[in-house]
């Protein structure tokens, strides 16, 4: 996936013109590309690589599927941009209530018998 990890369209390898149907659709293929049960199975560091992939993925998704939070986000990252003398690179700053927590967090499902 192309580019700067704080971008979020860049997570999904999208530029910031994109329509909703376009966002659907790459976050579909990373998803389809980095989940667990499509994915080979192999060495573990690619699975660690995939996995991360996965939740920065989900955590773009989350964002930029909203019409609100993503006019928010792209509010904040235009204020950020135009505020940065030129030649100095940082990092972009993460919109109001961002946290690096996967939005869902999910573990693996156990069946207990019941009594």
């Amino acid at each position: 996936m192309p580019g700067d990890r704080s971008d979020l369209y860049a997570v999904l390898g999208l530029s910031s013109r994109a329509t909703q149907e376009e966002i659907r659709r790459a976050y579909r293929t990373v998803m389809r590309q980095n989940h667990p049960d499509t994915r080979p199975l192999g060495d573990p560091h690619d699975n660690t690589a995939a996995n991360l992939a996965l939740q920065q993925a989900i955590a773009a998704y989350t964002v930029l599927a909203d019409p609100a939070s993503r006019a928010r986000y792209d509010l904040h990252t235009t204020a950020q941009r135009t505020s940065t003398p030129i030649g100095i690179r940082t990092a972009l700053p993460r919109p109001p209530g961002w946290t690096d927590e996967p939005p869902i967090l999910a573990g693996p499902v156990r069946w207990h018998r019941s009594r």
